[in-house]
């Protein structure tokens, strides 16, 4: 009888084990949102926090014994949530604006007065980063626990160099203290600061000539984005702004056609970027410039749920044009929602998304949007052992039933950091 390799972790007898393969390369597109590759009895091995072996059970258990054991009899095991969209790093909160919106005052208009973002930047050019770091710890808590194990975090609650460098810095600081991957996002362009409201050219020229050289040379950014909408930065200041953090080795993201068809669809696709974000007045030739060029986008139903504009984007169009999607939560002060389950559930109802396109936009996709495809997002040899357990008994639970945790138990690196009975 051959003798069984030891391993770390063996998990078995999973009722549905969602490997979501193939999609390492390239993100999944059309159809094939709707292939989960789903082993029934399904199994992994998992050794120094990397997946060696996915099958199903009895030929796991065949080939290997584990230093410990996971039963996942009755449940789910799938890839680690991955949310491509965050803006994690603030202080202070906006429950007051809340009400406003509810009585009809818009985004736009609360940003104008002063409030918005520039109230959030005033409260965090104030915190520390010891404060900032516990804030955000606290929160990338409550993602874990909902299943998130990879997320990226844009800046952009400074507006200054200062506090933009100390936003970054909170983000370095945070993948030393907690198990939650954080991707750094540089979005100095995020509002026009009150300094420069008269001059936003001046604002533009300290982000590409100040900003993005010192953040690129310091290696605290992996991207940079900038919020394209009307009354904040037009498509010639967007495009100036990412093409000189190109140049310098930050790859464009977009903050696009959010609040108006302003074309940062086409933006997008014309400069190359990773992604493109938000995408609820997104036109139809923006939508086939990112087919055409691969550009991920990034759709975010918490946050179009939070504007109360009822719209959302177009995700069936999208899937149908063969856009990678992705969906994030856009966590922030004025949509405050860490949980990707629940965004799953807004993909579904008010998007039309089947679970199934639901789930590959929160794990391979989204990894995708941040260039971690190769790592995390999918169940298979070779990457990071990033893995939940839900306590359901198949993938259309989720959405499906909504409103509670339906986690079980989550792995990062092979390493249980988050369990419940």
């Amino acid at each position: 009888m051959a003798t069984k390799k030891e391993v770390d972790l063996i998990i078995k007898n999973a009722n549905e084990l969602l490997t979501i393969a193939g999609g390492s390369q390239k993100p999944l597109l059309g159809k094939q949102m709707r292939e989960l590759g789903i082993i029934k009895n399904g199994g992994l091995a998992v050794d120094k926090g990397r997946i060696v072996a996915v099958e199903k059970t009895d030929n796991i258990t065949r080939q290997f014994s584990g230093k410990e054991s996971l039963d996942a009899a009755g449940k789910v095991v799938m890839p680690g949530f991955v949310d491509p969209h965050t803006h994690l790093v603030f202080a202070g909160s906006r429950e007051d604006e809340f009400e406003m919106r509810l009585q009809g005052v818009s985004y736009m208009e609360i940003l104008r007065k002063g409030g918005g973002i520039l109230k959030t930047v005033r409260e965090t050019r104030k915190a520390s980063r010891t404060e900032l770091v516990e804030n955000c710890k606290k929160t990338l808590k409550v993602m874990l626990e909902h299943g998130t194990t990879t997320v990226e975090a844009k800046s952009g609650y400074g507006l200054n160099m200062r506090d933009e460098k100390k936003c970054l810095e909170v983000m370095r600081i945070l993948n030393e203290k907690q198990p939650v991957e954080v991707v750094p996002t540089f979005l100095g362009a995020h509002a026009i600061p009150p300094e420069y409201k008269d001059n936003v050219d001046e604002y533009v020229a300290l982000i590409t000539e100040e900003m993005i050289p010192t953040i690129a040379n310091r290696k605290l950014a992996k991207f940079c984005d900038v919020f394209c909408e009307k009354g904040v930065f037009s498509i010639e200041q967007s495009r100036k702004i990412l093409l000189n953090g190109k140049k310098h080795g930050l790859m464009p993201k977009l903050h696009a056609d959010e609040m108006t068809g302003l074309g940062g669809a086409e933006l997008a696709a014309e400069i190359g970027a990773v992604s493109a974000e938000h995408l609820l007045f997104a036109s139809d030739k923006g939508i086939k410039m990112l087919a055409e060029k691969g550009v991920v986008a990034v759709l975010l139903p918490g946050s179009a749920f939070s504007l109360m504009i009822g719209r959302y984007a177009d995700a069936r169009k999208m899937i149908e044009f063969n856009v990678p999607v992705a969906l994030g939560t856009d966590f922030n002060p004025s949509c405050w929602v860490e949980n990707l389950q629940t965004i799953i559930a807004l993909a579904c109802y008010q998007m039309k998304m089947t679970p199934t396109e639901a789930i590959v936009a929160t794990t391979t996709n989204a990894a995708h949007a941040i260039n971690r495809a190769k790592e995390t997002g999918s169940l298979e040899v070779g990457k990071k052992a990033d893995i939940l357990v839900l306590d359901i008994p198949n993938h259309k639970f989720l959405g499906y039933h909504h409103g509670v945790n339906l986690i079980n138990k989550v792995l990062k690196n092979g390493k249980l950091v988050a369990e419940f009975s």
